[in-house]
């Protein structure tokens, strides 16, 4: 699965209005770098990408990366040093620590140690598709090899 097919158009748009919102709050130039595994330490690796992109360029050396390994679960945050004078002294930690609650929410609540086809369900409006296949009582329904997540 593609980076691109893991996060869907509608992902994407929500990723590009979020930093968008962000940007309106602060001086910071953010940009998301997602890819599926991560070579080596998250934090080594988005120094790398944070050079390769030459995000050191910026006027006020306000870039932020947010680099996110989707198969490996890995991820790190880096400021350039104008940034990091702004922001209170454990501020991305705070966000990372923001962004481990939400991958723990995550695991909980699916099934991630196994092949997964996605979900095909639009998102009712003010719901969960989960909530419409636990009422149907098709939690864990399996047809030959292919099931519905029991979580």
């Amino acid at each position: 699965m593609t980076i691109k097919e893991f996060i869907g158009k509608q992902g994407q748009e929500e990723i590009v209005a979020a930093i968008k919102q962000a940007e309106l709050d602060t001086s910071g130039e953010i940009r998301v770098h997602l890819e599926s595994k991560c070579p080596s330490d998250p934090l080594q690796r988005a120094v790398y990408i944070f050079n390769y992109l030459k995000m050191y360029k910026t006027q006020a050396r306000n870039g932020v990366l947010i680099y996110v390994a989707v198969e490996s679960r890995k991820f790190a945050i880096i400021g350039d040093a104008g940034i990091n004078n702004a922001v209170p002294e454990n501020f991305w930690d705070s966000i990372k620590e923001k962004m481990k609650e939400l991958q723990a929410k995550r695991s909980a609540s699916q099934p991630l140690d196994l092949p997964s086809a996605g979900s095909a369900f639009k998102r009712p409006v003010g719901g969960y598709a989960a909530a419409l296949i636990d009422q149907a009582g098709l939690k864990g329904y399996q047809v030959g090899g292919a099931a519905i997540s029991t979580k």
